[in-house]
């Protein structure tokens, strides 16, 4: 099949698609034409980093998961260990914007919102320590 309907049974566009080929997450056979003749296990594979990549896995990471997808004789064990690896680095992601959102509601919180030009907020980003006030 050609890279648009490769693109539809996918989901994903035909520039991704050429991007994954180039970097080597898939080789596509090359019809007489010498257009890209992608098969049913080249649209599985792309369907497969679609997910991959909507789950947060990298590039990278998807390469992995695609090596372990193609070897049948691989060990589930070596699989849930990125995707655990990737739990931690998600879990990790939100502690941080946790911490990002209590700091700005404080600073918003602090904030009179008026006409006056004392602004918490500014302060705050130049490094001025917020005072506690009561509204």
């Amino acid at each position: 099949m050609n890279i648009g309907s490769a693109a539809r049974k996918s989901g994903l566009p035909a520039k991704t698609i050429r991007y994954y080929e180039e970097i080597g997450l898939l080789k596509a056979d090359r019809a007489a034409n010498g257009y890209r003749d992608y098969s049913a296990a080249d649209v599985n594979r792309l369907q497969f980093v679609h997910r991959s990549r909507n789950l947060g896995f990298s590039v990278e990471e998807c390469r992995q998961l695609l090596s372990l997808y193609d070897d049948k004789q691989r060990a589930s064990a070596e699989v849930k260990a990125i995707a655990e690896a990737k739990l931690d680095d998600i879990d990790r992601k939100l502690a941080e914007l946790t911490s990002l959102r209590s700091a700005l509601r404080h600073l918003v919180d602090h904030c009179h919102g008026d006409d006056r030009p004392d602004c918490p907020i500014i302060d705050g980003l130049s490094g001025a320590t917020v005072a506690c006030e009561t509204h």
